[in-house]
């Protein structure tokens, strides 16, 4: 089991064998690409629509979790003196974003009601590099543990 958002994607993520190494919060040193990185708590909020009886201490609380999934990748490879061929996988940071739309993370502590995907961002090739930035919403109940100092 996972203990946070971001390694429970990781986990989902690498549960689907796309051969590409996923990291939290960022690339291991000398890191080769591709890679992908998972960042959570950007921010992290009250779901007003799913929460119920403030009276009760022992109500759950749902939150909505926003988290940014970056796959990286080479866009080019030089084949000749002046010929390229592509070797950016299209269609990768599609297939991770349709990987994770819906599910429930079963690796994660918390109840997850499901995982929405807002938007995958396609920046600009700089230094030869393309970087797809996924964004989704986790819906999941509040830890108690997260709130409350052991």
């Amino acid at each position: 089991m996972a203990a946070t958002t971001a390694g429970a994607i990781k986990a989902r993520i690498e549960s689907l064998a796309f051969g590409v190494p996923v990291f939290r919060d960022g690339p291991r040193p000398e890191q080769g690409l591709p890679y992908i990185v998972v960042q959570e708590g950007i921010p992290a909020s009250l779901d007003l629509r799913a929460n119920g009886d403030f009276g009760d201490p022992d109500a759950p609380i749902s939150i909505r979790e926003t988290v940014v999934i970056d796959l990286v990748q080479h866009a080019r490879v030089k084949t000749g003196a002046t010929t390229t061929r592509v070797t950016e996988r299209y269609g990768l940071a599609e297939a991770i974003a349709r990987s994770l739309h819906g599910c429930t993370l079963p690796a994660h502590p918390a109840k997850v009601t499901a995982v929405l995907v807002g938007d995958i961002d396609r920046i600009p090739i700089k230094d030869n590099q393309v970087r797809h930035s996924i964004t989704v919403t986790v819906l999941r109940e509040l830890l108690r543990e997260e709130v409350v100092p052991s």
